[in-house]
């Protein structure tokens, strides 16, 4: 149950936002007034289509509105501006998996650890309310190398490959890191 209600224009707080975060002095969650610098940096990292970048909108509305997943989170570096953005969400039917599903910097942006900042700070959320395991899946043309070799670097390992995913010739890569020391199903259950 939340203490205090949301200010004004903020997205309602879930069970599981009472654990506290990560320390950060750049990232935060996302609010409302995010919603343009958000899309423009969605845009700016050049991995979606136009439709895709509609459907990013739409999903980010409904995100603001409180009618989105109550178990999906979206959050922001932001150092004078946005600098990247990172969206991560439970796998429905298990206990204590994640998804990272975008995690992205802005180009004028990159090469200042602000992608391996954002994925440090998903993963200590996670561990500290319990969660079992984050998974990340990724492209595997070769756009996708320096995103594949952060996650390696960052302790995961290539758990699937399926061939010629996204089309022919383009692999869809799934990386995995446990998170804790596996807790007890009871434990994380009473977190949720």
């Amino acid at each position: 149950m939340q203490d205090h209600p949301p200010s004004a224009g903020q997205r309602p707080l879930a069970t599981t936002d009472l654990t506290p975060t990560p320390p950060s002095e750049t990232i935060r969650p996302v609010v409302p007034a995010d919603l343009p610098a958000l899309l423009t940096l969605t845009e700016a990292v050049g991995l979606f289509t136009p439709e895709e970048l509609a459907g990013m909108h739409a999903q980010l509305t409904r995100y603001f509105a409180g009618t989105a997943d109550p178990d999906e989170y979206w959050i922001a570096d932001d150092d004078h501006g946005l600098a990247g953005v990172a969206y991560y969400a439970l796998e429905r039917m298990t206990e204590g998996t994640w998804n990272l599903y975008f995690i992205g910097v802005h180009p004028h942006r990159r090469r200042e650890g602000r992608a391996a900042a954002l994925l440090r700070y998903v993963e200590a959320t996670l561990a500290a309310r319990g969660e079992r395991l984050l998974l990340i899946e990724t492209s595997g043309d070769a756009a996708q190398e320096p995103a594949r070799a952060l996650y390696r670097r960052a302790g995961y390992d290539e758990e699937a490959r399926i061939r010629e995913f996204y089309a022919a010739g383009t692999d869809k890569l799934v990386f995995r890191k446990a998170l804790t020391n596996q807790a007890k199903p009871a434990e994380t259950a009473a977190l949720r």
